[in-house]
């Protein structure tokens, strides 16, 4: 519980949000990574494959940019498999000094979201094309091997570009948007027998099974 608001970013495909969690959570794996001003550092939480049990301190306002997946790893400069399932210290990428002229800056600042959006804006390289492709027709319901098919790679290609801009391959991410899509449509009252269906699985019970696999626990925990 606690408070949360988000807004669009100016970085294409990115979210701003300020949270002030007043107790643990569970963050389901989303396909994104995020670079969050915490404690008066900066970390990058890396793309999750499993849930991540978080306990920041109650009270204590997190402001964060959320990058759309595929399009942190060439603004941070670094391969996104790198920091799978981790939460790394913004200095242990960047250097220590630069890391910390921005959490300073970050902590004298009137709207801690907008300095760390001017930060980042225009940063690295912009997206391949390929990259906002798979991800739509992922989240759509598309089948990876027509969506691999029509990204013009070879499989062994596009498993390794995969692995550097996700984190992992579009298998993983599939699963991963899939289990939003499908908490999406439960939140929104749909009964979790037509969930399954609609959302591509076999039945009620594959649904569980994943919401298990990926989040950590039963669905019904999950939606609370």
């Amino acid at each position: 519980m606690g408070t949360a608001e988000e807004r669009p970013s100016r970085i294409p495909g990115a979210v701003v949000w300020q949270r002030t969690p007043m107790g643990p959570g569970r963050i389901l794996p989303d396909g994104c990574m995020d670079v969050i001003h915490m404690d008066g550092r900066l970390v990058v939480a890396g793309p999750d494959t499993v849930a991540h049990l978080a306990a920041p301190p109650p009270g204590q306002r997190l402001t964060a940019i959320r990058f759309a997946p595929g399009t942190a790893a060439g603004i941070l400069g670094v391969p996104a498999d790198e920091l799978r399932d981790l939460r790394v210290p913004l200095d242990d990428l960047w250097g220590g000094k630069r890391a910390r002229r921005l959490a300073e800056r970050l902590a004298d600042a009137p709207d801690r979201g907008a300095a760390l959006e001017a930060a980042l804006l225009g940063m690295g390289e912009p997206a391949e094309d390929w990259i906002g492709f798979a991800t739509a027709r992922l989240r759509g319901g598309a089948p990876v091997a027509a969506v691999a098919s029509e990204v013009g790679f070879s499989e062994r290609q596009l498993h390794r570009r995969s692995l550097t801009v996700f984190g992992y391959g579009l298998k993983t991410l599939s699963r991963i948007l899939r289990l939003n899509r499908a908490l999406d449509l439960a939140r929104g009252g749909m009964t979790f027998g037509v969930v399954a269906a609609t959302s591509g699985y076999a039945d009620q019970a594959h649904l569980a099974r994943e919401v298990k696999a990926l989040a950590g626990a039963p669905l019904t925990e999950v939606l609370r």
